[in-house]
């Protein structure tokens, strides 16, 4: 790898990223692994002087495994040069599943990842549910299967040398900002974590948002938020802002946020990052605030086991109805946090992918800062525990809950009722969460339940608890 770290390193390199080529792995695996230390430890790895070197860009275009599909023919004759998207954190959840679609429909599709979310797997001692392939030999089999590459760029959004290299070199129509740290508990896991996640979030949103004014001041930003940010207010929750009168006078203003972690305060950071430079530089931009994803399975990820996205189960990363199914399949209670009233918005992965390309299609205007809730039902977790028993039990699954002494700081009976009308009035097409879609969840958990480990299923990260020294975590 020496010589890739040598003086004369170019921005860009291209690779392949077939089985039989040198992968541009070695050099990602120090970057996601530099991630576990300090982001001044990751030049300690990368550099053998004293003097730091500009990090490489690497675009990896994928070599057919096995006979290529013919391309499919676009049917948008709107413009004859396809969209480029760039989906910063296409490697993860949401992220991935979100860059097949887009390739998918005929987008031109690049993913920025720096690989950390692998890394807190090997940090914490968890591993998906499901086997998950490397992110090279992933591109290589959609191209395999489609014909469609998928560009990739591996490093550090916070690295605003190496993000302004993949602006310049990929030159994106819109941005899907995925890249964040996206857990809660782990942002309360202790101080370290804390901070990790507030810096990673607020300062690469904020380098997306000087690339995007640098480099491509037309360029549509859609970012991934959280219904989060708005907290269990006793009113209903309004789509980003709220008019209201006070004193005679009438003003409609950003919705009031009540974050409850780190985590979550670093998306309402970013929000308002985001909503001042759409006022101070016209940039435009769409804040997806989504509620809690459920699910595996897109069309897309189903085409070859090598395509096939996560699923945590764990109480770090771990959502709600996932970790329910995972439980009960392999005959442990369903983990019922207090009283269970706990009231959100959900929604099925593939309405998540289909928002975003909503979201891309009907682009804000410039220096416009919408915010949509993105969700399409709301459950109490003493709904889904009861829904995931019912489905169980036609499965042969005994399933049975207890209650857990609730490690978050949260209300555990509360009104919520949320608006969620913007996406459905542009074409969203919801996947309401039916007896079917559960049968599937369980058979799939089922399916992997050996690979369950049963100790990461309780709580150990306490929101009161959180201190100042490093927590090491057990396998």
């Amino acid at each position: 790898m020496a010589h890739l770290l040598s003086a004369s390193c170019p921005s860009v390199i291209s690779l392949s990223s077939s089985k039989n080529s040198v992968k541009p792995f070695g050099l990602g695996q120090t970057f996601f692994h530099a991630q576990l230390l300090s982001r001044s430890s990751l030049k300690g790895l990368l550099f053998q002087d004293k003097k730091p070197r500009r990090s490489c860009v690497f675009r990896a275009t994928a070599v057919p495994i096995t006979q290529q599909a013919p391309p499919e023919t676009s049917t948008d004759n709107s413009s004859s040069k396809p969209k480029r998207v760039m989906v910063i954190g296409g490697d993860g959840y949401c992220g991935w599943a979100t860059a097949l679609h887009l390739s998918k429909k005929n987008y031109e599709v690049c993913i920025v990842d720096n690989l950390v979310r692998r890394l807190f797997d090997h940090q914490l001692g968890l591993e998906s549910l499901t086997p998950i392939a490397s992110i090279h030999d992933r591109i290589s089999r959609w191209k395999a299967l489609t014909g469609k590459s998928i560009e990739l760029y591996v490093g550090d959004i916070c690295d605003f040398e190496f993000l302004a290299e993949s602006f310049k070199s990929f030159e994106p129509d819109s941005v899907v900002h995925f890249g964040e740290q996206r857990s809660a508990p782990y942002s309360m896991i202790d101080r370290s974590r804390a901070v990790f996640t507030q810096h990673n979030n607020v300062i690469g949103t904020l380098n997306v948002l000087f690339a995007i004014k640098e480099f491509g001041e037309e360029c549509h930003l859609v970012k991934l938020g959280t219904m989060g940010e708005y907290g269990t207010p006793n009113i209903d929750i309004e789509e980003g802002y709220i008019t209201i009168t006070h004193n005679g006078r009438t003003d409609t203003l950003p919705y009031p946020k009540q974050a409850s972690s780190f985590y979550h305060l670093s998306k309402v950071h970013d929000s308002h990052n985001i909503a001042f430079t759409c006022k101070a530089w016209g940039i435009r931009a769409t804040d997806l605030n989504q509620g809690v994803v459920y699910g595996v399975k897109t069309d897309e990820t189903e085409m070859h086991e090598e395509l096939r996205n996560r699923l945590d189960y764990d109480a770090v990363f771990g959502t709600a109805l996932n970790r329910f199914c995972v439980q009960a399949a392999v005959g442990h209670p369903l983990t019922v946090y207090g009283k269970g009233g706990q009231t959100r918005g959900y929604l099925d992965i593939r309405d998540t992918v289909q928002c975003v390309e909503i979201a891309i299609a009907n682009p804000a205007k410039a220096g416009e800062f919408r915010v949509f809730n993105q969700f399409t039902e709301q459950f109490s977790v003493n709904e889904l525990a009861s829904l995931v028993t019912k489905a169980g039990s036609k499965l042969g699954l005994d399933v049975k809950k207890m209650t857990v002494p609730n490690p978050r700081v949260e209300a555990e009976e509360h009104y919520y009722n949320a608006k969620h009308t913007k996406l459905m009035e542009l074409g969203l097409e919801p996947h309401y969460l039916s007896e079917s879609l559960l049968d599937s969840l369980l058979n799939f958990a089922v399916q992997f339940k050996d690979r369950v480990d049963t100790k990461q299923i309780m709580p150990s990260v306490s929101w009161k608890k959180i201190g100042v020294k490093t927590k090491s975590m057990t396998a």
